[in-house]
C-alpha cells in the first residue's frame, strides 16, 4: 500500500497529567505539540479515561480524531465493511 492509512492514538491518561497536544496538526510528533507549535491545546486531565487522539492532521476537531483519516464509505453497508475489515 503506497498511501499508508495512518491510524490514531488511543491513549490511557491519569488526574493530574499535563498534556501538550497539537491544534495546528502540521508537528512531527502528532499527537503531541512541538516546542514551536503555533496552536497548542494544553490539557490538565481531571479523571481517567482514554483519547482519541488524530495523528494524520487532517481532522476538524485537532488534537481529537474525528474521523478524517477514514477513506469514505458510502451507505451503512459500506461503513459496516469498513469497521468489520472485510
Amino acid at each position: 500500500m503506497a498511501d499508508e492509512e495512518i491510524l490514531p492514538e488511543v491513549r490511557a491518561v491519569e488526574p493530574g497529567q499535563v498534556l501538550r497536544l497539537c491544534g495546528c496538526g502540521r508537528c512531527a510528533s502528532l499527537p503531541d505539540a512541538a516546542a514551536d507549535c503555533a496552536d497548542v491545546l494544553e490539557l490538565t486531565v481531571r479523571r481517567e479515561r482514554h483519547l482519541l487522539l488524530c495523528r494524520c492532521g487532517r481532522s476538524a476537531k485537532l488534537p481529537h480524531c474525528d474521523g478524517s483519516h477514514a477513506p469514505v464509505a458510502p451507505g451503512l453497508m459500506g461503513r459496516w465493511r469498513r469497521f468489520a475489515g472485510r
